[in-house]
């Protein structure tokens, strides 16, 4: 894809629906590759920590496979974008630059009711972001429906 999110080259295939998401993360954070999950827990997660704005996850090991992350201790906010119903992915790309700005050391964020994002220098940091995220997104929720 170019700058627009149009295809480029001999491949001729058709952008995902939120190319323009994936373009704000590569502009605001420099990011060499954006990838986007639908799993689960990023979708009950999201939802159920909305009102909150984001999901803090400390103390676990499996956070230092975040870029710059040294010890468990670290302290992980993953913001949550709450838009009801909005495919408007203009609209949508503005909130999420805002929120980007807001929170410049987060490694995700979440989409409610949707998924999560991530990114990363290279194809295989953003993978390994992928793979730390949702590692943490089970051990909380598998936590919480564990201590009702």
């Amino acid at each position: 894809m170019d700058a627009h999110g149009a295809p480029v080259g001999r491949r001729r295939g058709r952008p995902s629906a939120e190319t323009l998401l994936h373009l704000e993360v590569i502009k605001e954070r420099g990011a060499g590759a954006v990838l986007h999950t639908h799993s689960v827990w990023s979708t009950i997660l999201s939802d159920r920590h909305a009102s909150a704005g984001g999901l803090a996850i400390s103390g676990y090991e499996m956070a230092k496979g975040l870029a710059g992350v040294r010890t468990h201790e670290h302290r992980e906010f993953i913001p949550i974008l709450v838009l009801e119903n909005d495919q408007d992915m203009t609209r949508l790309a503005a909130r999420l630059t805002e929120m980007l700005r807001r929170y410049p050391d987060a490694h995700a964020f979440l989409l409610r009711r949707h998924g999560m994002y991530t990114w990363g220098e290279s194809l295989h940091e953003a993978e390994r972001h992928v793979e730390a995220v949702e590692f943490l997104f089970d051990v909380i929720g598998r936590r919480t429906e564990l201590s009702q």
